[in-house]
């Protein structure tokens, strides 16, 4: 009997491109606070964080209510920008809304997601991209420990039931690798997207586009 088997999608820089927003986000928050604004490179670098954790580390010398402060302002703006851009703000990669169809009509496979956006980030882009009922799980940033913290993942196998063992994460930063590597599932590091390849080592198959999902999934599982 063919197991149940989870693939669980990191969201920004895996399934959308999501980086202008983010940086404009980034930089009006820090504007707000009369604060320079971290380089693109430093704000692609926490992409994936929860956003108190994400100030923390950009900020690292301001006071907590600064911080706090930051994410009010970066939440704010981003939401401006999601509204008034739409999906366009966040395209999907190429090629993963085609990976994303193919694997739901697989009976034996389920999909979820584990991001650090908000639960109003994250449906607003599902609502944006008409991904409505892809997802058996989702698990965002306002229920749990940042990554690379085990708890999304974790809850993304309670609700489905699947095992750790026929569970993969994949995602574009090495706090999805790290948090797949906690939970004790497997891992697959996508090069398109916020880390460069280096940051992705602990990856188990890194790939360079969805045309080579189907085939990272089927070596991990044994099937080539």
């Amino acid at each position: 009997m063919t197991s149940l088997r989870l693939v669980i999608f990191d969201v920004d820089g895996t399934l959308v491109d999501s980086q202008a927003d983010i940086i404009a986000s980034m930089r009006a928050a820090f504007a707000g606070q009369g604060l320079e604004a971290p380089t693109d490179e430093a704000t692609r670098g926490i992409v994936g964080l929860s956003l108190p954790v994400a100030m923390a580390v950009l900020a690292p010398e301001q006071t907590t209510a600064v911080q706090d402060a930051l994410v009010a302002g970066y939440k704010t703006s981003y939401q401006a920008l999601r509204l008034a851009h739409g999906a366009e703000g966040s395209p999907l990669f190429p090629g993963a809304r085609a990976s994303l169809d193919r694997l739901t009509d697989d009976p034996f496979l389920q999909l979820a997601i584990a991001t650090g956006k908000s639960r109003r980030g994250l449906d607003g882009l599902i609502d944006a991209h008409g991904l409505q009922g892809i997802f058996s799980s989702q698990q965002v940033a306002d229920d749990h420990p940042s990554k690379p913290h085990p708890s999304m993942v974790e809850a993304c196998l309670r609700e489905t039931g699947v095992d750790k063992a026929q569970a993969v994460i994949v995602g574009d930063t090495e706090y999805d690798m790290e948090m797949g590597k906690a939970a004790g599932i497997h891992t697959i590091g996508v090069t398109w997207g916020y880390h460069p390849r280096e940051r992705l080592a602990k990856a188990d198959v890194l790939i360079d586009g969805y045309d080579q999902l189907d085939a990272a999934l089927a070596k991990i599982w044994g099937q080539a």
